[in-house]
């Protein structure tokens, strides 16, 4: 029996419910969801778009085409392209290994994925730079080496990876509990052997909740501040990140130049969400978008 029988006749079953809600009454629920939303997100965009809106299009285009500004997007986006592959990558095998295997501290690994998000990005940031800075504890056998990590390019990097691993991971591991072992059997009794099962039968069904993980690490690399300031040495046209930028212009009192920037970066996120939602639908049609 489908769920447009089984309510027929009932309010909920218009359109806007497939069963009976539990929250009592539409209309409180939604208008206060909408109340919130325009509350925490709509109104700070609105708020700068009335800055940039203040600006003429030229004075809008030499704020956001400036040389050292440009030099900031092409590091953001080469730096949170690289660390979205990492992140995407090792939250694959972290959340494998949480979700596959029995063994002692599985819990506390587990309770680890989520210190990014407790923790203060700028300690953080201050920590991987103390550890990886040439006098510190992993620096030191770096530096020999003729490897710089913190103060560098590589130290942005690796403090985006820090940030945006948890969203990979917690994204991927309800995917691969609801998954099971029973697929990789089945695929063995049928002799496939692991790559085939691997690539053939587990990676299909988690490709949709890895574009999904990954694209939230990126967006999120997109804006990291706290942890990339203390690490990157923020040498201009070298390690300045747009988020920086955005900082500098606030500190100079350049409001204007500041939303300009900050416009680029939220526009580019938006592009990049809506695309990659159109690109769910027409390549997993069946996540209906998800």
């Amino acid at each position: 029996m489908s769920s447009t029988t089984l309510f027929a006749g009932r309010p909920w079953s218009s359109g806007f419910f497939l069963s009976h809600p539990a929250l009592p009454g539409f209309g409180l629920s939604f208008g206060f969801s909408v109340f919130y939303l325009s509350l925490v997100i709509l109104l700070p965009l609105s708020a700068l778009l009335v800055y940039v809106s203040d600006m003429t299009w030229a004075q809008y285009w030499q704020a956001i085409s400036d040389p050292r500004v440009v030099a900031s997007y092409r590091v953001t986006l080469s730096s949170a392209l690289l660390s979205t592959v990492v992140a995407s990558l090792i939250g694959l095998l972290i959340a494998w290994v949480v979700t596959r295997y029995e063994f002692p501290g599985r819990r506390l690994v587990d309770a680890l994925v989520d210190l990014p998000f407790a923790l203060p990005t700028s300690v953080a940031g201050l920590t991987l730079a103390t550890l990886l800075a040439p006098g510190g504890w992993l620096g030191q056998w770096l530096a020999p080496l003729g490897w710089q990590v913190a103060y560098a390019y590589p130290g942005i990097v690796i403090a985006m990876i820090f940030t945006s691993l948890p969203f990979v991971v917690r994204v991927v591991q309800p995917v691969l509990a609801d998954l099971g072992a029973d697929y990789e059997e089945a695929a063995r009794t049928l002799g496939a052997n692991r790559l085939a099962t691997l690539f053939r039968v587990v990676f299909p069904v988690l490709a949709p909740a890895m574009l999904t993980g990954a694209s939230q690490a990126f967006v999120r690399s997109l804006g990291e501040f706290g942890a990339v300031i203390m690490i990157a040495g923020n040498m201009p046209f070298e390690t300045e990140v747009a988020s920086l930028m955005i900082f500098i212009r606030l500190q100079e009192f350049n409001y204007g130049a500041a939303a300009a920037i900050a416009s680029v970066i939220l526009l580019a996120s938006l592009a990049f969400l809506f695309g990659l939602q159109y690109l769910q639908r027409r390549v997993f049609p069946w996540q209906g978008g998800r």
